[in-house]
């Protein structure tokens, strides 16, 4: 009796509740007074649920880090070689700009190694025997001369620099003229000048270039810059230092020069025989084109041109 009662009972509250809004100020009451039951019986999942998130996140968190520091990584090599090729597209622009301003040919070399003796000024470039490289030859930069072919190998060369101890070069003030010999002194910063007498007129600053003597070195590239002179009233010589002009411990392309053999009065001879063929040719071409009569003449003939005077030769002229 006491089921059935309280099953007819539940059931009139149920429909009571769905049909009218009797029992709506009952049913807010109740849930207030149920509500930490109800939160007592869910605490449990919340506690699996915020330990479960917290390790999830936490895991999640370090599998992002990782990511990220390696996407960093990644982007720091980007951005270094792209620095990388920056400098190396300037380096360029300022070789090509340098061979633009030479006249004798030149060709492009690539630094793949430096002598490993602290004693020794050399470095080995990616050129030989195979593309005409030879005993002698000057090498530069895009600021200046840096020494010369010392070893010829099929696919490389070494090269002496000009700070070496073992290297001279003969050079001249840009300024006046006067002239001296560059001698290394194994410091790759420094050069010294010998025998350059105490009066001499040498100031700091002015510039050295390649005077051209000894026909091993063009005339008029630059070598270095003085940036000491010390005069000794007791000495007979001065002492001047120089700094190479060129980058010599940073420079990794370069330029190899292939110099013109012929004296400047042989270029010129030679220079003004070809002018005269190539005035003699024309002559040739223009009194055969005035020779040669016309094959379709027109009905009313065209009065004859006068023939044209050939050219006086470039002796002549000159």
């Amino acid at each position: 009796m006491r089921l059935l009662v309280l099953v007819v009972l539940a059931a009139t509250l149920m429909v009571v509740d769905a049909r009218f809004d009797t029992l709506k100020p009952v049913r807010s009451q109740l849930g207030l007074v149920l509500t930490p039951f109800y939160w007592l019986a869910d605490l449990p999942v919340r506690i699996w649920d915020g330990v479960n998130q917290q390790f999830s996140s936490r895991s999640e968190l370090l599998a992002e880090n990782e990511k990220l520091k390696a996407e960093a990584l990644l982007m720091q090599r980007r951005l270094q070689k792209l620095a990388a090729l920056t400098e190396q597209n300037v380096r360029l622009r300022e070789l090509l700009n340098s061979a633009a301003l030479v006249d004798e040919k030149v060709l492009v070399g690539e630094l793949i190694g430096v002598d490993p003796n602290p004693f020794t000024h050399r470095i080995l470039i990616d050129k030989g025997e195979r593309d005409g490289v030879f005993l002698g030859q000057p090498v530069l930069d895009a600021r200046g001369l840096m020494g010369q072919v010392v070893e010829v190998m099929p696919y490389s060369a070494r090269v002496l620099l000009l700070t070496d101890t073992t290297h001279s070069i003969p050079v001249q003030v840009n300024r006046n003229g006067l002239r001296a010999i560059a001698v290394g002194t194994g410091n790759p910063e420094r050069l010294e000048l010998r025998h350059v007498a105490d009066t001499a007129d040498v100031k700091e600053g002015d510039l050295l270039v390649s005077s051209g003597m000894g026909q091993r070195f063009p005339a008029g590239y630059p070598v270095a810059v003085v940036s000491e002179v010390i005069h000794d009233s007791g000495q007979p010589f001065a002492i001047v230092r120089a700094v190479p002009t060129a980058a010599l411990n940073r420079t990794r392309y370069m330029l190899m020069v292939f110099s013109d053999p012929r004296s400047p009065e042989q270029r010129a001879s030679e220079a003004a025989q070809a002018q005269e063929a190539h005035d003699r040719q024309l002559a040739e071409q223009a009194k055969k084109q005035d020779a040669k009569p016309s094959a379709e003449a027109a009905p009313a003939p065209a009065p004859a041109q006068p023939a044209r005077p050939a050219p006086a030769s470039a002796g002549g002229a000159r």
